[in-house]
């Protein structure tokens, strides 16, 4: 049996960007579970015919229901260099979400505190002083509506990176993701979630060329008008 195709938006020597699949976690399942780094490895290692271990390191990693933009470096050397733009906030990073109901606002932002429930595997909105309490921080911009104006179709700029962090907040501010029933959606939704990593931006770790990444979003968007 073939392994399942990659959707390749970029590669180079030293990056290989993915258009993620819905439902494949991009790293850290049980052993023999596939993930799209084990399935990456496996490809590269199959192209170029590497007789050895691959290297990949994630860069950008998206919960198994969310599609979109996946960056890998296929280096240490990028992989550290890459590491300092997310750290230092240099790289610019938007997602599509579809969320329930409307919202009249043209633009906003969304400021939280959110705390790890382990036992649930899930996020939490916390008060601020609670101990492990991290700030969360996102923008967003309505694209228009759908659903016949049940929904509300967004385009997010996070400015932090947490855990299940659009998600959870859209939630808690009543307008959860489209498909999210973890996170209180009773809107039913194909595969995954409405919720779809559509832009990156970074500078080549290498050459310091500014490289912008863009992922369609798949097929399962149609529905709502949106391609």
């Amino acid at each position: 049996m073939n392994p399942p195709s990659l959707d390749i938006l970029y590669e180079d020597n030293h990056l290989l960007v993915l258009n993620k699949p819905a439902g494949l976690a991009t790293m850290g399942t049980p052993a023999g579970l596939p993930t799209l780094l084990t399935l990456a490895k496996e490809n590269v290692k199959r192209r170029y015919q590497k007789p050895g271990n691959v290297y990949l390191g994630v860069m950008s990693r998206l919960d198994a229901p969310v599609t979109g933009v996946v960056l890998l470096a296929r280096t240490s050397k990028a992989a550290a260099r890459l590491t300092s733009q997310f750290h230092d906030h240099t790289v610019e990073k938007s997602y599509w979400a579809v969320v329930e109901g409307v919202m009249e606002s043209p633009a906003g932002s969304l400021v939280d505190w959110l705390g790890h429930d382990d036992r649930h595997r899930r996020m939490h909105i916390v008060g601020p002083t609670l101990p492990g309490a991290r700030e969360a921080r996102l923008s967003y911009r309505r694209l228009g509506d759908t659903e016949g104006g049940r929904a509300t179709w967004l385009e997010v700029a996070l400015e932090t990176g947490r855990k299940h962090q659009i998600r959870l907040q859209f939630s808690h501010h009543g307008h959860p993701i489209i498909g999210d029933r973890k996170y209180g959606s009773c809107e039913p939704f194909p595969a995954g979630i409405a919720l779809h990593a559509r832009r990156l931006v970074i500078s080549h770790p290498i050459t310091a060329a500014r490289l912008e990444f863009e992922a369609p979003p798949p097929d399962t968007w149609r529905p709502f008008g949106i391609r």
